[in-house]
Formats: structure tokens, sequence, C-alpha cells
């Protein structure tokens, strides 16, 4: 069975900030989101790829802009939160799609180089990100934020030990945040995804293989975490915070 992308009409109109936006699951949310209205800031490190979302945003009819930058750099992300005011004015969506997988290397061949740049992207990038964004929506009592983490978070696997304990780390990161900013009605909630291969060259037999670890018997598709990203933020989730959301086909279940 497909997922069927919902319409949220609260959602027209707000604004949102999606970092990773330039490739892969956050490309899609930037899309989705603006399907539904939302004026997006697109923004990674690829000047190029940024442009392609943002401008097929553009063509069909939403609102987007890019803004390169890189999420480990605290500069940088203070510079994303002012291009992005500048351009939109306050924003009510954070979704923190910024991240890396890197290969499954032992732990003990895992150099600290790899360890910490694997912690970077996938935990110092989300904690940076609600550093900067999360005042703003406190002082306004207003906003939704969602942050991207991974099955692998969730269950031990075979993936990178630093990318595991980054993701790991980004679920309690988000319900920690989420807790400190309830009283002021400011939402967050992560979703850990599941394997997606929509678009990737992987082998038929690798795609059956990895379908048939999910009770659903399938690997995702990105409407499958574009529709949950839509409802989390929307006001349909309004009695939703602290929430981690398996987007993974009932793999969490094993």
């Amino acid at each position: 069975m497909e997922t069927k992308p919902g319409n949220y009409s609260d959602l027209d109109g707000k604004t949102a900030v999606v970092t990773g936006g330039s490739h892969g699951v956050g490309s899609g949310v930037c899309r989705e989101l603006a399907r539904q209205g939302v004026r997006v800031v697109v923004n990674g490190r690829d000047p190029d790829a940024i442009s392609a979302v943002s401008d097929a945003i553009i063509a069909s009819g939403g609102t987007a802009v890019g803004v390169p930058a890189d999420v480990t750099d605290a500069d940088e992300v203070r510079r994303l939160r002012e291009r992005a005011e500048d351009a939109f004015g306050p924003i009510d969506i954070v979704c923190a799609c910024a991240g890396g997988q890197g290969d499954p290397i032992p732990i003990g061949e895992l150099d600290v180089d790899g360890w910490r740049a694997g912690i970077d992207v996938n935990l110092t990038s989300a904690f940076l990100t609600l550093r900067e964004f999360v005042p703003s929506m406190t002082e306004r009592r207003s906003g939704a934020i969602v942050t991207m983490a991974s099955t692998a978070g969730r269950i031990a696997s075979p993936s990178s030990p630093a990318y595991a304990a980054g993701k790991a780390g980004l679920i309690m990161l988000s319900r920690q945040t989420a807790l400190q900013v309830a009283a002021a009605d400011v939402r967050v909630n992560t979703i850990a995804l599941g394997p997606v291969f929509e678009g990737k060259p992987i082998p038929a037999e690798i795609r059956e293989r990895v379908a048939q670890l999910h009770p659903l018997r399938r690997t995702g598709s990105w409407a499958d975490v574009e529709s949950a990203v839509a409802f989390l933020v929307s006001d349909a989730s309004a009695w939703i915070t602290g929430t981690t959301l398996d987007v993974s086909g009932g793999r969490i279940m094993l």
C-alpha cells in the first residue's frame, strides 16, 4: 500500500527552514511543504543542488529561496537564520534534515576524526539549528520543529557507530528540547526513518532482502516521510510533542 499525502490548510502561508534540503529526504520535505503552501528556505552546502530544489518549487507555483550554509558551524547557522528571516520574516517551522550515514566502519577501526565528523553532521548540526531558531519561536509562543533521526538510532544495526550514536543522541536532544519549550506552545518531534531506496541504484535483490526485514514487507518511499513531516508540523498534531515517530515499516517492533 502506498502512502497518500494529506492536505493541511493551516500550513498555507507559513514559513519553514529545511536544513539538508538540497538532497534526499530534505529535498522531498521542501517540495511537500511547498505543496502545502509553505514558504520554504532550502538549506544545504551545494549551491547548485539548492538552486535545483528551489527553482523546481518556484516552477511549480510555490515560494522558495535557497540559503547555502554549513549547519555544523555556529556562525553559518546564525547567518542562515538571519537570511531566512530577511526573506520571509519569523520562521514558523524548522525541519532539521541535515545528516549523513557514512561507511559502516567497525569501532576498532573508526578514527577520532571520523567519529567527530559523524557526530557533528548528525547531532551537532541539529543542536546548533535548534539553539538558533528556538528563542524566536518561544518568544512568539508558536512553532513546530521536526528532527530527522533513523532506525539506526533506535535499534542496533550494522551502520556506522558515529551515525547510530548521533541519531540516538538526536532523539534525546529533541525530547529534551520539547520539554523545555512546551510551555511556550512550541512543539518538537522526531522521525526515526527506515531505509528509503527510491531513486537510488540499489539492485532489486538487495531491495527485496531489506524489505523482508520489515513487517510491512517493503522499504520506504519519500512520500512516507514527507507525509509524516507535514502531519507533525500541522495543527493536526497540535497535542503531540516530544515523540519519536518510527517511519520504518514496523521494524522497531522486531
